[in-house]
């Protein structure tokens, strides 16, 4: 991350969360068109050990919907409902993630979020080739794990996550972010030039904790330093300038998520704040420009990437469902 100070660096949720499906190809490349420094997405694996992604680790009918079964009988359809780690990459393949369905009334994206009908999940490969191809722009990738796995299963995953990232060329653009700090002691491990971004929230901040790789909740900057991550994510309810401060005594940049309305993100970057991670790229670049604040580059991924023919590009082209 740039120094604190000189400049914000903007990260896009999901992709663009409030703009555009979460986790897909459409939603990163309207990211990059808006211009992001950095694209945050999650990452799971599949039952035959392919890195895809998807923000929970059981696929949710919020924002996924099943179109029918691989094949006549298969006894693990409906697909929705079930764990990513469970299901086939051809069998996640027939899910559809281009359209949101609210939970509730008071879904904040219900009215912001374009729908993209016919997106498939992706892999992460997929998603290296496209965001790869916007010069400059990192990806964030959280690893969704949790801390009843064993250890031999989290070093599993972060080795398969780092695997698609190095044979891509897209180590030194890519930072790998959890809330299970074992992932970022297995990210060193494998590649120390792996950005490690130790992500926090309140209920991973509590007595007894099995989060924090062995270390207490009462002073998460210096346990993470302590674990080798290279940055600090805590939500944006932990953000205090007295936190801000104390990670910045010890040289550790702060990346606060998720901020989706202008007068929160005034306010962090004040706190001097390193990063802010967004649902609405296009409102943090208001903000950012009422601060005199650079801006990212804005990218045409979908033109200038030549492994994305005519065809798939109209199909990546937003259209609201009438």
């Amino acid at each position: 991350m740039k120094s604190r100070g000189a400049a914000v660096e903007l990260h896009g949720h999901r992709g663009a969360r409030g703009l555009r499906p979460e986790n897909t190809l459409p939603g990163f490349a309207h990211a990059l068109e808006l211009g992001v420094d950095a694209i945050e997405l999650d990452a799971g694996l599949t039952a035959d050990g392919v890195v895809v992604l998807n923000h929970d680790q059981v696929l949710s009918p919020v924002n996924l919907a099943d179109t029918g079964p691989v094949r006549p009988g298969d006894p693990a359809y409906p697909y929705v409902g079930r764990a990513v780690r469970e299901l086939t990459l051809e069998q996640l393949r027939t899910v559809d993630a281009g359209i949101r369905r609210p939970a509730t009334a008071g879904d904040p994206f219900v009215f912001t979020q374009l729908p993209v009908p016919g997106t498939p999940v992706p892999t992460l490969d997929e998603a290296c080739a496209l965001i790869g191809a916007a010069d400059g722009v990192r990806l964030a990738v959280e690893l969704k794990t949790d801390p009843d796995w064993p250890d031999a299963e989290v070093a599993r995953f972060t080795a398969a996550v780092a695997d698609v990232l190095a044979a891509r060329g897209l180590t030194r653009r890519s930072r790998l972010l959890a809330f299970d700090w074992r992932v970022l002691v297995e990210a060193r491990r494998y590649d120390p030039a792996f950005g490690r971004v130790a992500l926090i929230e309140r209920k991973t901040l509590v007595p007894g904790t099995r989060w924090l790789a062995g270390r207490g909740p009462g002073d998460p900057v210096g346990s993470a330093l302590e674990i080798g991550a290279t940055a600090l994510s805590p939500e944006h309810r932990l953000v205090t300038p007295e936190l801000v401060a104390a990670a910045d005594r010890l040289s550790l940049p702060v990346a606060v998520w998720t901020v989706n309305e202008p007068a929160e993100m005034a306010r962090f970057i004040g706190y001097g704040v390193d990063a802010i991670v967004t649902d609405h790229p296009d409102r943090l670049r208001g903000v950012l420009a009422a601060h005199g604040l650079p801006l990212p580059a804005q990218s045409q991924p979908l033109r200038r990437n030549p492994r994305y023919s005519d065809r798939q590009a109209i199909a990546m082209t937003p259209r609201i469902i009438g």
